[in-house]
């Protein structure tokens, strides 16, 4: 049996026409004659949804109870019965009720496609897993509900469903959307033209992305290696060289010619490893391309042209972006190079030759560099200054016996063992050595002049020269690449060591400039950064840390002189941090100091370091750097954390408040002016139902205020707490007639000769009308909230008990964050300050508040409060700490 086909309408909000556009297409199926039925459709009470619905086949839903409620999900069991051609599946990320055949409807789309039915279906962009986070950062608002974006990504068909956002909210604010009474409130907050601008943006990139992903399939399944020009993708090539930032801003301008495009730089590293570029330039460039919205991609290849141009290809780039050559005239004449050479086998791709203040300048010659000790050369030029005479003699005793093709030979033997001692120049002076002993001695004809009678003894002794050269050369080349392998071992196993302790969750500056110190011997490793006049650096304050390996050294240096300034850092520089004693205040003041930028310097302190090890100092550098910048980051982000919360707060209080506030000023308004108005004569009756309802909003105004202030007063630390002995049987009852008449429906089963709480009547009571409200409020119709109370060891529990629909474990915390209403639907349900301000009373009183399940469904709230008997002391009024 093959599996079905899924096709998914992808949405960016919610009323965009997903449903309605999957309707119609089950519409067109059932013209042509397919076999449709309908799994799930959600409605919302739509009237043109609903209109759509007409003349489809609906599979009748199963009923599950849950918690004394009943609701109803797909029947998957019936559809896998009626065995249709096509289902359509409504909101594919749905959660089902427990008791449901999956936890989620994706998994019921799975299995109808594991029995070989087309699925239709659909979904929005904040459903997506990989995007739930960045979603929650736009809107402000959680999702629950979400699909592996590997679900949709699986999907045969991904169409989406566009709209403007300004028809989308024209949509709303006709009531096609939502119901009147949520309107207002949708369009204030979720549905705000920033809101909807950026979700249709990620959901048409979403898209692009997978259009791109079915493109790639397509020209992998047919073979096709040449480039499509369906998006600019310009790749920049880097080498490490100062011309990197020329070529990467180069690259960048060629990329915002067009939109959507993408930038890729890349560096081509030789397979052997031995042979690369300068570490921290392009570490450098490689956060310079990031932060311009480039990716940084690291290929190996000894054929640079080649691999640029599979890498190229492989990425469907466009156009390539490269250096012009650095090499001189002379140099391009005797090889084209690798600009021509990547222009002449680009193919379609378009090549770019940027010139930079480097290019024609020619290669810096690099040093001749031994890879042998100079001890070893210094005994293998001694080997051959003292075994060549004695060879020579001991030849000229078996000058009889021997011909020239054998002294060559023990000559060559002599030169060979000089270039395995000690490398080229000892061999080579060996070999020039042998063939004038050869010559002039007793070996070739004739003897004690420097000619050569016979023409095959002058080839020889030539051949021999050349032969010990080259095998000198061998010989030297391979002790050079095999100190250079070890080198590089030495580097890496370094360089993993320090990652390793980064990423053990070690403070990365700290532990950067101690392996810096402990790697090369020194006695002390600092960060210096530069200073304005006044000695303020541009990160941190001016001040030096003392790191391991230095404790406290920093701080004691910069007090224990009496003229010196208190701080670390002369005039010009400070230190962001330093290790080891006697730390340095200036780069002048170090042994080695290596530029990072043009704000930073590590300077280290203890001994000179070879050229040779400047390479990985300067890769350490370059990641201090990094570490410095994090740390900073870090450090703003922590202190915009407290600012972005408040300014959060401020902006759900403005949000909250302001229904709330309209709401009773507007009816006790229309009340005064009804009763002022000379037009209408009311009759006593109508007066008293004027009153009553301008008393009645004049009450919820002064309880929100009342909320509102206390609140405050908590979080700043400042509510007074006057607790006495108190029984409960006596705030229970007030309470609840606070509340009015909706409080008679609560039942009290407080039992008699409960030991008395410890606590402030005044703010039990406020405790009680919040929990009583929250529960009258979720409380199914027909079903009552409950108060009971018992006593638990030296404590007294007051619950309230409700049948509603609970509160998920996963958002229990949530509910007592300030401003928050279940689910943050809408703004007409309250503030959302009663349980957060009932928590901050109850604490403030030595007290708890928490959630419990509701046997059999629903939420209680379990407030604990001290039996007055275990306090021995009257507690004085305290100020409660927020």
């Amino acid at each position: 049996m093959s599996r079905g086909t899924l096709r998914v309408y992808l949405g960016a909000a919610p009323g965009v026409g997903k449903t309605f556009a999957a309707l119609d297409e089950a519409h067109r199926r059932r013209e042509r004659g397919t076999d449709v039925v309908v799994g799930f459709v959600e409605t919302h009470g739509r009237p043109k949804t609903v209109a759509l619905l007409k003349g489809l086949e609906v599979v009748p839903r199963r009923e599950i109870s849950y918690r004394g409620s009943t609701f109803t999900e797909m029947d998957v069991d019936a559809v896998l019965e009626r065995r249709p051609a096509v289902a359509l599946v409504d909101e594919l990320a749905h959660t089902n009720v427990p008791g449901s055949r999956n936890a989620k409807r994706w998994q019921d789309v799975q299995e109808l496609l594991q029995a070989g039915i087309d699925v239709i279906s659909n979904v929005n962009i904040q459903h997506m897993e990989s995007l739930n986070d960045v979603v929650e950062t736009i809107t402000g608002v959680s999702q629950r509900e979400t699909v592996p974006d590997e679900v949709v990504r699986q999907a045969d068909q991904v169409e989406l469903v566009d709209m403007a956002p300004e028809a989308l909210r024209r949509r709303m604010a006709h009531g096609n959307i939502y119901a009147p009474e949520k309107i207002d409130a949708a369009l204030s907050n979720y549905f705000r033209v920033g809101n909807l601008t950026a979700l249709r943006e990620i959901a048409l990139l979403w898209v692009a992305d997978k259009v791109d992903e079915q493109l790639d399939r397509y020209r992998a399944e047919h073979g096709i290696a040449g480039t499509w020009e369906t998006r600019e993708r310009v790749v920049v090539a880097l080498t490490g060289g100062s011309e990197g930032d020329t070529l990467i801003r180069r690259a960048v301008r060629i990329a915002d010619r067009s939109k959507g495009s993408d930038l890729l730089a890349v560096h081509v590293a030789r397979s052997d490893g031995l042979t690369g570029a300068n570490p921290q330039a392009l570490s450098h460039q490689r956060t310079l391309v990031e932060s311009l919205g480039g990716t940084y991609h690291h290929v190996i290849g000894d054929n640079v042209p080649t691999a640029l141009l599979d890498f190229a290809r492989a990425e469907n780039a466009t156009q390539l972006v490269l250096g012009a050559s650095r090499r001189g005239r002379f140099a391009q004449m005797l090889s084209p190079g690798i600009g021509v050479t990547t222009t002449k086998l680009s193919g379609s791709i378009d090549v770019h030759m940027v010139t930079h203040e480097e290019a024609g300048r020619g290669r810096r010659l690099p040093r001749l560099a031994h890879g042998l000790e100079p001890r070893r050369r210094l005994i293998a030029t001694a080997m051959a200054v003292g075994l060549l005479p004695l060879l020579t003699v001991v030849l000229a005793h078996s000058r009889g016996s021997l011909n020239v093709t054998t002294d060559v030979l023990v000559y060559l033997l002599a030169v060979v063992i000089a270039a395995l001692v000690g490398g080229f120049w000892p061999a080579l002076l060996a070999a020039v050595a042998s063939s004038l002993l050869l010559n002039y001695y007793f070996f070739t004809a004739p003897r004690h002049r420097w000619t050569i009678a016979e023409r095959n003894n002058a080839f020889a002794l030539v051949a021999f020269v050349l032969v010990g050269v080259m095998v000198s050369r061998v010989v030297d080349l391979a002790a050079r690449r095999y100190s250079q392998a070890v080198r590089a071992s030495a580097e890496a196993t370094t360089l993993s060591v320090l990652a390793g302790s980064v990423l053990r969750g070690e403070d990365a500056l700290p532990a950067l400039l101690e392996r810096v110190r402990e790697t090369f011997g020194m006695t002390a490793a600092t960060l210096l950064e530069r200073t304005d006049e006044g000695g303020q650096g541009t990160g941190e304050a001016g001040r030096a840390k003392a790191g391991p390996g230095g404790a406290g050294a920093a701080e004691v240096d910069a007090a224990s002189e009496g003229n010196r300034p208190a701080r670390l850092g002369g005039r010009g520089w400070r230190a962001v941090h330093s290790v080891g004693i006697d730390p340095c205040a200036r780069p002048e003041d170090g042994d080695v100091d290596v530029p990072v930028g043009d704000n930073l310097a590590m300077v280290l302190r203890g001994r000179p370091l070879p050229a040779a090890d400047r390479r990985i100092l300067a890769a350490f550098a370059a990641q201090a750097a990094l570490a410095f910048e994090q740390r900073r980051l870090a450090e703003a982000a922590a202190e915009a954390g407290p600012l972005a919360e408040a300014d959060r707060v401020r902006t759900a209080l403005l949000a909250a408040v302001s229904h709330d506030l309209r709401s009773p000023l507007a009816s006790a308004k229309a009340a005064i002016a009804s009763l002022r108005s000379r037009d209408v004569i009311w009759t006593p009756a109508e007066q008293a139902e004027l009153l009553a309802t301008a008393d009645e909003s004049m009450d919820r105004l002064t309880r929100l205020v009342d909320n509102l202030l206390d609140m405050s007063r908590l979080q700043a630390g400042v509510l007074s707490v006057f607790p006495r002995q108190t029984g409960l049987d006596d705030v229970v009852p007030h309470a609840l007639d606070e509340i009015g008449p909706p409080g008679r429906t609560v039942e009290i089963q407080v039992p008699d000769g409960l030991p008395d709480i410890y606590a402030d009547p005044t703010l039990l009571e406020r405790i009680v009308v919040n929990l009583a409200s929250n529960a009258l409020r979720h409380s199914p119709e027909g079903t009552h909230p409950v108060i009971t109370a018992s006593a638990l060891d030296d404590r007294v529990e007051l619950r309230v008990i409700d049948r509603g629909p609970g509160i998920p474990a996963e958002n229990r915390d949530r509910v007592f964050q300030p401003f928050q209403r279940l689910g943050d639907r809408d703004n007409t349900t309250g503030v959302g300050l009663g349980l957060a301000l009932s928590r901050g009373l109850a604490e403030a009183m030595g007290g708890s508040l928490v959630t419990d399940d509701t046997p059999g469904g629903g939420l209680t709230m379990v407030l604990s409060l001290p039996a007055a008997w275990s306090v021995q002391q009257p507690v004085p009024a305290v100020a409660a700490d927020g």
